[in-house]
């Protein structure tokens, strides 16, 4: 069974009409979803593989309404009920890229994780924002050790420039290595910031994570996979005819690797997964398949 833990919240997805008007009002068209990068990685894969969601969300209407939407798609969700119920606000620009107003709320408060909610779990996926806030932070740490330490395998997926920025480059470096995660998931900017991949080569600090296969992706262009001891390889991106929204593209293919790995441990295969999850969500708002 694949594990995923970290945050679950409300999306207030906006997609916005031309420029932002400030001081006055600016056409725009709302949607409510359910987010969180842990909450979305689970949900997709959850089409796919047995999956369990493991978090906190708030004793709230809304933490209920989002606990209720995850195990609709068929995730076996645990959750801690503390605080109130984090939110996003997702602005969406006429090219479909995302700028993000993060209040995780209730996310952050998981505060340690009960073995039954590990028990069966063959690989542990944890965004990097979990390490951003306490406990949570504790929390993933320990989970991710002590599913390896059980014999599983791990992921982590850097999640934003933004938060390495805010967390810390040299802090950030020094937790993956000693994580020693199997994946680490990035996009280009993740990457080079990170110093793993930088013009398409093993950057100056790749060899810090060496026990740790790293997939770059890069929107419309190749994704590359690194692995350790073996030459650099690279998985072409099938065109995809929409864009609208990049929301929950990222963690779309996170879950599209994670269950064709799980299943078949080709990571051809696996990253060819991942590019046809990410291409479903494309075209709708938020984390979502196909809806408006």
């Amino acid at each position: 069974m694949l594990g995923v833990l970290g945050d679950l919240v409300e999306d207030v997805v906006v997609w916005v009409d031309g420029p932002l008007r400030h001081g006055t009002d600016s056409a725009a068209r709302v949607f409510r979803r359910r987010g969180g990068s842990a909450a979305n990685v689970a949900s997709f894969a959850a089409e796919q593989c047995p999956v369990r969601f493991i978090g906190c969300v708030g004793d709230d209407p809304v933490g209920d309404r989002m606990v209720a939407e995850l195990a609709g798609h068929g995730v076996d969700v645990r959750v801690a009920r503390h605080g109130q119920t984090g939110s996003i606000v997702v602005l969406i620009d006429r090219e479909g890229e995302r700028t993000m107003l993060p209040d995780r709320g209730a996310a952050t408060l998981l505060d340690g994780v009960p073995d039954e909610w590990l028990a069966g779990l063959t690989h542990l996926h944890v965004p990097a924002y979990s390490f951003d806030g306490e406990p949570i932070g504790r929390s993933a740490v320990d989970a991710l050790a002590r599913v390896r330490q059980a014999g599983g395998t791990t992921s982590v997926d850097a999640s934003s420039t933004g938060m390495l920025e805010q967390f810390g480059r040299e802090r950030i470096l020094a937790l993956v290595a000693e994580l020693a995660p199997t994946f680490v998931f990035a996009n280009r900017s993740e990457s080079e910031f990170l110093g793993l991949l930088v013009d398409g080569q093993p950057g100056p600090e790749r060899a810090r994570l060496a026990a740790t296969t790293v997939v770059t992706k890069s929107g419309a262009e190749a994704t590359t996979v690194d692995v350790p001891g073996e030459p650099l390889f690279v998985v072409p991106v099938p065109p995809v005819s929409e864009v609208r929204d990049l929301t929950g593209a990222g963690d779309a293919f996170a879950a599209g690797f994670l269950a064709g790995f799980l299943e078949t441990a080709d990571l051809r295969l696996a990253v060819g997964l991942g590019h046809r999850s990410a291409a479903r969500v494309l075209a709708s708002p938020g984390a979502s398949f196909g809806d408006r």
